[in-house]
């Protein structure tokens, strides 16, 4: 685990490399490969790897086409500040603990609900929550549907925002429910897409 430990991994105060290799694969299928364009360019992440698709778009908002936001965890200093929310004190372990400042200042430098651009065209959303999700609460993915919406451009794509009243962290266990919610995250990608 050496690859992902300090000083050059992908936690505690280098986070932020897990973003920025997100958003260099991008690129290199884009620029270097040319194996497609941002007009067609998709991504998708739950939970934490929600979090890695809402700091990647905030990078480089106009890489992308369309991103499906399941469940994000995208308001963690906010969150993680709190020790009496389940989880949040085990996950320091990975994170760091906002509440000191070597860890505040760094968390806040790449927190997705903090670092939306102001006016920037972002690709189309669909955002995704479960109303009794207790790893990410949801308020989470619906502030940062109201975010987007505010803070962007009107050039954007449509910021989509999806609770489930019936579900938690794991959305559906039924596996009708569950394909139901897939063709769902592809009708939306394909329509975004064109494909429709």
């Amino acid at each position: 685990r050496q690859w992902y430990e300090e000083p050059n991994g992908g936690k505690y105060l280098c986070k932020k490399n897990t973003f920025n290799d997100f958003v260099d694969v991008a690129k290199w299928l884009v620029e270097d490969r040319k194996w497609t364009t941002p007009d067609y360019l998709s991504c998708e992440g739950r939970s934490a790897g929600g979090m890695t698709i809402a700091a990647s778009m905030n990078q480089e908002p106009e890489l992308f086409k369309a991103a499906i936001l399941g469940v994000p965890f995208v308001d963690l200093v906010a969150t993680m500040s709190d020790a009496s929310i389940p989880l949040t004190a085990g996950e320091w372990e990975e994170w760091g603990n906002p509440n000191e400042v070597k860890y505040f200042d760094y968390m806040m430098s790449y927190c997705p609900m903090n670092n939306i651009k102001n006016g920037a065209v972002y690709p189309s959303c669909l955002i995704t929550g479960g109303l009794h999700d207790p790893r990410v609460q949801y308020w989470e993915p619906a502030k940062l549907a109201a975010e987007l919406r505010h803070r962007t451009s009107k050039d954007s794509g449509p910021v989509v925002l999806k609770m489930d009243m019936d579900s938690g962290h794991f959305s559906a266990s039924d596996r009708y429910k569950y394909l139901r919610d897939l063709a769902f995250d592809y009708a939306f990608l394909l329509n975004t897409l064109g494909c429709s």
